[in-house]
């Protein structure tokens, strides 16, 4: 049977514990996220939908203000003691706005809800980008080529279970429970960071360059606490996986007012609005898995990550011009769907590739700048142009004047990005094995 799967989604010898576990993990991760994205989005839109373009602006000030933080926890502590500092902290904070929703309900209103729109947007990059993060410091190039897009489909499973399981817990348990639920499943993604780490591939037959778990976590990775924002700004490479996301983002940005806007125009109810988000959230991870399950990985693996990371970027523009010529809300959800089955079945891990050939120091630092204030700054920049261009009275024949010529630049900086990939991965082949740092113990 572990033969057949093996063959079935082209594993190698020692690699399925490590992919079901990473699968695993990230399913938490999704589970806790997509349980409370639906009340998100209903109460930031409480008091209209440019209340929530100023949230976002927050949100990046936010992410901003943490990196800091985060490099400094980076460069202080072992790399399994600052993962589960991390979704610790964010698991605890549930708990609290848990406290606030049971022992003091009245002091809960709308600036409280802004707030929580704040900190679950934070929560939500950060706990995606430290997992990500791990493993592509625990998976070579050529693994995260062959595995990310598999161990994705673990995350899909869990953003489709994660709303399912808030409809069936809502009403016996309480609105208020489901916090707990989802700090539940961050206590749980700790123990499968540490299980994926000490989990090792079988040693190939005369390999001697393996580097032992208890060597890395002795290791510390070092360095300054502002060392991501410097190697973003220093390298093309990184300074182009950054220009992807920006326009990623901003793209993305637009979609998901349109989809505000339609739903504040067909709902006027926070829970027929709670129910209609979620519903579309739903749907379009079934989307999401089918393409996982079918082509990622042949698309990959037969075109490359180049081609991978175009496609998101053409696809999402001929959605646009669908949308422009129909403006119907079934139009709107088959956009969403496309553009989200894309970009987390195809693109995500083709995108998540491109940081396993940077330094480990990097693939922390570096990919947190990139993945929480680059990837809100985009937000920000997207926001403010959809609202500038309602407010010319362009709307959506305006928003694909503009959507059209960013998906060009895009998809031919995911072009530039997938062989630039490729190039770095070829120089690492060539070089000689590091030699493995000797263990304090071994002494």
């Amino acid at each position: 049977m572990r033969e057949r799967l093996s063959d079935l989604f082209n594993l190698r010898r020692g690699e399925l514990a490590p992919v079901l576990i990473a699968g695993l993990f990230f399913f938490c991760i999704l589970s806790a996220l997509m349980m409370l994205r639906p009340a998100r989005d209903a109460l930031g839109m409480e008091r209209g939908i440019d209340s929530v373009r100023w949230l976002f602006i927050g949100t990046a000030v936010v992410t901003l203000a943490v990196n800091p933080l985060f490099g400094w926890l980076v460069s202080r502590f072992r790399r399994l003691h600052f993962i589960s500092a991390t979704y610790a902290f964010f698991a605890l904070s549930l708990v609290g706005f848990w406290s606030l929703l049971v022992f003091a309900p009245g002091a809960v209103g709308a600036r409280s809800g802004q707030v929580f729109y704040v900190w679950f947007s934070v929560f939500n990059l950060f706990v995606t980008m430290v997992f990500w993060a791990l493993l592509a410091d625990r998976f070579s190039s050529e693994q995260g080529k062959r595995l990310f897009a598999l161990i994705a489909v673990g995350g899909t499973l869990g953003a489709i279970f994660g709303p399912w399981l808030a409809s069936q817990l809502a009403e016996p348990l309480g609105t208020p429970a489901l916090l707990l639920v989802a700090a539940g499943f961050l206590g749980f993604a700790i123990a499968l960071a540490w299980w994926l780490v000490w989990t090792r591939p079988d040693r190939a037959p005369g390999a001697t360059d393996e580097v032992l778990p208890a060597v890395e976590e002795a290791t510390l990775i070092g360095g300054s606490a502002w060392a991501g924002f410097r190697a973003v700004f220093s390298s093309p490479y990184l300074l182009g996986i950054a220009g992807y996301v920006l326009t990623m983002t901003v793209v993305a940005t637009f979609i998901y007012f349109t989809r505000l806007q339609m739903v504040a125009g067909a709902e006027s109810e926070l829970d027929a609005r709670t129910g209609l988000l979620g519903n579309i959230d739903m749907w379009t991870q079934v989307a999401v898995l089918v393409l996982q399950l079918t082509l990622t990985g042949q698309i990959i693996r037969r075109f490359g990550l180049a081609v991978a990371l175009a496609a998101l970027p053409l696809a999402t523009a001929l959605g646009f011009i669908g949308l422009a010529i129909y403006g119907s809300f079934a139009m709107l959800i088959a956009l969403e769907a496309m553009n989200k089955a894309v970009q987390r079945g195809l693109t995500r891990p083709a995108r998540e590739a491109l940081f396993t050939v940077i330094s480990r120091e990097d693939k922390y630092k570096a990919k947190a700048f990139i993945d929480t204030f680059v990837y809100r700054a985009g937000d920000v920049v997207g926001a403010q142009t959809e609202g500038l261009l309602g407010r010319i009275g362009l709307a959506l024949g305006g928003l694909v004047t503009v959507v059209v010529p960013l998906a060009l630049f895009w998809a031919m900086l995911g072009l530039w990005l997938g062989r630039a990939q490729q190039r770095r991965a070829d120089a690492a082949r060539t070089l000689p094995p590091r030699d493995a740092p000797e263990h304090p113990q071994a002494r």
